[in-house]
Order: C-alpha cells, then sequence, then structure tokens
C-alpha cells in the first residue's frame, strides 16, 4: 500500500512490438484531414489558463491541471501512445472560451465536459456546469470576464451524468433557486438516476473509475494522455441542486426571452437525457448523444447497459425534427459542427453506426456467437463509417460496445454449460498453475508470449499466478509489463488507461489517503426517504442480520410529513411508503435534515436522539440492532490482486 507522495516504479519504454503496431496506424487513417483542427479553435475568444486549479479542501491532488499535458506539444506520437490517439489527445487540449454562434458560448478543454452559455434577454442560460465547483468557477470567471456579469437565470442539466451537474452550487445557489430566481430544468428521472448510480453501487463505481479515467497516473507520454472524451476527469468538489423543471414530454420553452425545444431521449447515452434545439440561433445541442467518438454501451466503470437500438432513433428523430434547421450542432463534450450539411452528416452517421452495431450483433447472436466472439468478428464499422474520425473509438469501443449489447439482451451466461457456475478467481488460479506444472512453467510460459508480442495472453496467463499466489514478485513484474504494453497499443483512452492503472498499482500497491467518490455530502442530501432505506437494505450485512425474527419500523418524517413502514426480516430491508405498522417494535420521528447530519457523519443516531433530533419510542435496542448490522464501504479495493 502506497500514498500519492511516495515513490513510484518507473514505467517502461515500448517494445519494438507495440512501436511497431503504433506506427502502423499512421497508414491506416486519414491523417492528412485536418478539419477538426480547425473546427476545434473556431470561435476561439480567449485560451484557457493552464495552471492548476486546487481543489477547496486542500488535497494534494489538483481539481484540474491542463498545464500537466504539456509533452502533448510534439507533432509526432511517441512510441508509447496510438497516434490516433495522440491526435484527439492533442484535439482535447485546446481549451477556453469559444463563440458557437451568436449567443452561444461554450467553456471547453476546462474539464472533462463542457459549459455552455446561453444569453437570453436579461440573463444567461447555463448548460451542464461541469463536474467539480473549482473548474465551474474559473469557466464562469472566463466567460464574464469577456462577456460581462449579467445574473444566472437558468440551468439546463442535460442528463443524469455528474459531469453535467456536479459544479452547479458554482453558478448558483441554494437561496436563488428556492426563491425561483433561478429555474433549474432537467429530463424527466433525472434526480432518481444522479442519485441511485452514484449511491447504490457507487463505491464500487468510483474505485472503478479511478482505473477508467487513470485518475493516478502520472500524466506523461508513458501514462495518462487523454481519455477520449475529454482530457480527464475534474476531481473537485461535487454538489448537487435538485432540479425545479422537469422536461416530462417534448415541446417548446421560452427561457429568458429564448426558445428551447427539446426533445426527450431517455434510455440512450443516460437513463435520463435529452436534446434541444435553439430556433432563434439555428443550433442544436445534442447533449452526449453525438459526441466526437464511439461512445460506450456500457462504461467500463460500471452502470446500465444503454439501448443502441433507442439511441439510433432518437438521432433519426432529431435529424427530421432539427437537421434541416441547425447551422450548428454543439454537444456536452467536444467541438461543434458546423453548416447545414455537416451537421445533417454528422448525426446520420452517428444513428448508422449504432444502428449497425445492434442489428450486427443481434445477427451473429442468433448464429449462436457468444460475447467474445462476437467482439472479435465484428471488429469495424462499414467502410464509409470506419474513417470517420469522430466514430473512432476513443471512448467506447466496437469491442466492449457488442458484449454490452449481448449482455442486454441475453445477460452475463454465454450458453456454455461450462462457464455456468465456475470456480471463483482465486480458487480457479490455483488450479490453472497446478494444471499448467507450477509457478515457474507459468512463468515461462508468460515470458515467451512476452517476447513474441502476444500480450494479450501473457497478461490472461499471468493473472492465474498473481491470483494464487499474490506475493510472487517475478508473476506481478510481468503482468505489469504485459498490461502496459497493452496499454500503449490502445486506440480508446479509458483502454489505455485501465492497462495503465493496472500496471501502476501491480508495481506501486494501491493509493491510501484519496479515496475519491463521487457520493458527495450533495448527492446524499437528494436522496430521498425511500433512496435512504434501499441504500440501507444494500449495506445490511445478510450474515449478521440472518439471526434476526423480524423487527417492525415506524419512520415519521416530520417536515416532508411522510411516513414509513421498515421491516427487517429474513436478513431484508422492505418498506411501504405513506404505510405504518398497527404494532411496530420501535418507532422513529425525525427531519429529513437529521438524517442527513447522520448520513453524512456529522452526528449520530444516539447524539441525534440525545439532542432531541430524533425521537424514538419503543424497543430503541431495535434500532442498535439494525445500525450493529450495516457494512461501510472502503472505496480504495484491490483489483489486480485478489
Amino acid at each position: 500500500m502506497t500514498s500519492v507522495d511516495e515513490s513510484r516504479a518507473a514505467a517502461k519504454e515500448a517494445t519494438a512490438v507495440t512501436a511497431a503496431a503504433n506506427a502502423a496506424v499512421l497508414g491506416a487513417l486519414p491523417f492528412h484531414d485536418l478539419t477538426d483542427f480547425e473546427d476545434v479553435r473556431r470561435g476561439l475568444v480567449e485560451e484557457a489558463s493552464t495552471d492548476a486549479v486546487p481543489r477547496a479542501d486542500g488535497a494534494p491532488i489538483p481539481a484540474w491541471n491542463m498545464g500537466a499535458y504539456a509533452f502533448e506539444d510534439a507533432d509526432e506520437a511517441p512510441a508509447t501512445v496510438n497516434p490516433s490517439l495522440w491526435r484527439q489527445a492533442k484535439l482535447n487540449r485546446v481549451a477556453g472560451l469559444f463563440e458557437v454562434t451568436e449567443r452561444i458560448y461554450q467553456l471547453r478543454g476546462m474539464d472533462i465536459s463542457n459549459m455552455t452559455i446561453v444569453e437570453g434577454d436579461t440573463g444567461v442560460i447555463v448548460i451542464d456546469p461541469m463536474i467539480s465547483t473549482e473548474t465551474a468557477t474559473r469557466g464562469l470567471d472566463l466567460y464574464r470576464k469577456h462577456r460581462g456579469d449579467k445574473p444566472v437565470v437558468a440551468v439546463i442539466y442535460t442528463h443524469s451524468h455528474v459531469d453535467h451537474y456536479g459544479g452547479v452550487r458554482a453558478i448558483v445557489s441554494d437561496e436563488q433557486v428556492a426563491s425561483g430566481e433561478v429555474k433549474i430544468y432537467a429530463p424527466e428521472g433525472f434526480l432518481y438516476h444522479a442519485v441511485s448510480e452514484n449511491v447504490f453501487a457507487g463505491t464500487a463505481m468510483s474505485r472503478r473509475s479511478h482505473f477508467q479515467y487513470g485518475v493516478f497516473l502520472p500524466r506523461d507520454e508513458r501514462g495518462q494522455v487523454d481519455i477520449g472524451l475529454g482530457k480527464a476527469v475534474s476531481n473537485g468538489t461535487i454538489t448537487l441542486i435538485p432540479p425545479t423543471d422537469l422536461i416530462t414530454e417534448n415541446g417548446t420553452r421560452t427561457i429568458d426571452g429564448v426558445q428551447v425545444e427539446f426533445q426527450l431521449t431517455p434510455g440512450t447515452e443516460a437513463p435520463a437525457e435529452m436534446n434541444f434545439y435553439f430556433p432563434q440561433m439555428r443550433a442544436l445541442c445534442a447533449a452526449e448523444n453525438a459526441c466526437h467518438t464511439l461512445h460506450n454501451i456500457l462504461t467500463l466503470r460500471g452502470a446500465e447497459v444503454r439501448d443502441t437500438r433507442q439511441w439510433s432513433r432518437y438521432l433519426d428523430e432529431a435529424i427530421d425534427l432539427f437537421a434541416a434547421r441547425s447551422d450548428v450542432v454543439f454537444a456536452s463534450h467536444h467541438w461543434p459542427t458546423w453548416g447545414a450539411e455537416r451537421v445533417a452528416e454528422f448525426l446520420a452517421d452517428q444513428r448508422d453506426m449504432y444502428q449497425f452495431l445492434h442489428d450486427q450483433t443481434l445477427r451473429l447472436i442468433n448464429h449462436g456467437l457468444t460475447p467474445m466472439e462476437i467482439a472479435e468478428t465484428l471488429t469495424k464499422l462499414p467502410p464509409d463509417l470506419e474513417k470517420r474520425w469522430y466514430l473512432r473509438g476513443y471512448y467506447g469501443t466496437i469491442s466492449h460496445g457488442v458484449r454490452a449489447i449481448y449482455q442486454r439482451y441475453l445477460g452475463f451466461y454465454d450458453g456454455n454449460p461450462a462457464h455456468l457456475n465456475p470456480h471463483q478467481p482465486v480458487e480457479a488460479a490455483k488450479r490453472y498453475v497446478l494444471a499448467i506444472g507450477g509457478p515457474d512453467k507459468v512463468l515461462a510460459a508468460g515470458r515467451e508470449a512476452f517476447d513474441a508480442g502476444d500480450y494479450r495472453w501473457t497478461a490472461e496467463l499471468v493473472n492465474h499466478l498473481v491470483f494464487a499466489d499474490p506475493g510472487n514478485k517475478e508473476a506481478i513484474a510481468l503482468q505489469a509489463d504485459a498490461l502496459e504494453q497493452l496499454g500503449y497499443q490502445c486506440e480508446n483512452g479509458t483502454w489505455r488507461s485501465l492497462y495503465l492503472m493496472g500496471a501502476h498499482e501491480l508495481r506501486n500497491g494501491v493509493f491510501q489517503g484519496v479515496g475519491l467518490t463521487t457520493a458527495s455530502p450533495d448527492m446524499i442530501r437528494a436522496m430521498s426517504p425511500e433512496l435512504y432505506f434501499d441504500y440501507l437494505g444494500i449495506r445490511l450485512n445478510g450474515d449478521k442480520a440472518a439471526h434476526v425474527r423480524e423487527t417492525r419500523m415506524n419512520w415519521t418524517f416530520t417536515d416532508l410529513d411522510e411516513t414509513y413502514a421498515v421491516t427487517l426480516r429474513n436478513a431484508t430491508l422492505t418498506y411501504r411508503p405513506g404505510k405504518k405498522h398497527e404494532h411496530p417494535d420501535v418507532s422513529l420521528t425525525l427531519t429529513k435534515a437529521a438524517l442527513d447530519g447522520i448520513s453524512l457523519g456529522q452526528s449520530t443516531f444516539d447524539k441525534a436522539i440525545a439532542d432531541g433530533a430524533v425521537t424514538v419510542a419503543g424497543d430503541k435496542q431495535r434500532l442498535v440492532q439494525l445500525l450493529s448490522m450495516l457494512d461501510d464501504f472502503d472505496v480504495m479495493f484491490d483489483i489486480v490482486t485478489p
């Protein structure tokens, strides 16, 4: 185990095999096409500062640091970076304030996501205020430096992912929203999905995000260079103010004199998402449904599988509704596309890509192919799409995308009974090592594969030895070397980060003291009682609760005027909103604010009871018993070792 300030083992050079594989990319793609390099700078008002943005809490990792990518000044990709990813990395490094069209401005390259500002009659409408208050503050300051100090009159969240609302408290205050001075618009279902995604499996998702985004990797040619969708994720203060106005159907709203035509797109890139069009500016916001990359159909950090069929259909609907009237399409990531013909082509290509992946995956499923067989068979898009830079696999990939489509339709099981109930990784690893003939033979075979450039097989084979004997330093070193070379060859930014994070942690251990997580205080406060009880059930340790026959609890929230009949039975927590047990074992009366204080660690049930913030009637020990059976989760769990 190491902390971030301890020395780290150095990354290694690219092997000859990796250097040759990356060099071959130069002849396979249209690097002569420089249109994106023109578009990415179009409308530049001022470049953003490359000075690091410190975290508000003073933690050693800055909230944002574009200056760390100065090594990307070189035109030619180093041997340790896929040239296509290097190209995307250079584009994503262009940061600052940009004019999209009259009255629409974007702050780009100042977080993974863009913050868009639309100028209304009396104030400004802010679309997607980044992940962190620290980055959103710097972005808004840069805008106001050039465009004046108009008040924020509205915020629009395009969808329910944290990089599109986390910086909101840098833009508006609770008081402004509560008074009606500022309205916050979001698609139907936004709050449930925003909160549940970051809480229910939030600990595991946050940890896996460390790998997906290369959070603890050095920023250099052997480390994190880009994540395809943007440079990186900011590591600042995540906030959330719930929306005041939900968009529940397609239609037009007028916000501060600006007409906005909303198009709901649920189940596409997010469970709750929407595109919208500004007819006065002939500008379409495509949210995150059409960016300059093949997107994730299933994120490697983990989330719900996205519906490519619906994704394609909503893009087609957007073409029908808006394309002929649009002079520009912009999104929550990357740079805009200008010109009616280019807008229509860009959207149609995106539509065709997702439909192609859906249909061809289902075709191969019905031929009996399994997920990895499909991933090895369906490796390219149709020729015209394959060479579109904005469809390259910088963030999503065909490989894990088609496996996600398989999962959506058929689940985790590939149909082979041998795969139905395999041994868990450590037990399987021990058996593999024994069957192969022991550690020395595994290492010999692994080194032979490595020397031949078969890094995939090296990683798969040696992983068994690492899990069978995590103290085997030779196995750990060889596994790290294999993962590193796989990372160097990746066109996809997140695959690169995942491989290199694996190598990094094998060599250096798991970082301690910097457990970055998306379950922020605002996320906790935004949890409804229903979500709180859902999460309580997730934390309930089934073994500890198995001996409890039944506990009936009534919870009354005086500020919400809501009651809940909660039952612990068969090591399972269930609840009924609006109900009360006729004969409860224990009853609690409290406010949601008091519960939030306990959830945030600002108080405890004992202290809140002593202070009168929580009133308990009946058998208090039933409450104590329940609390004693709850698990706490450590975000920095092991991934590449058992």
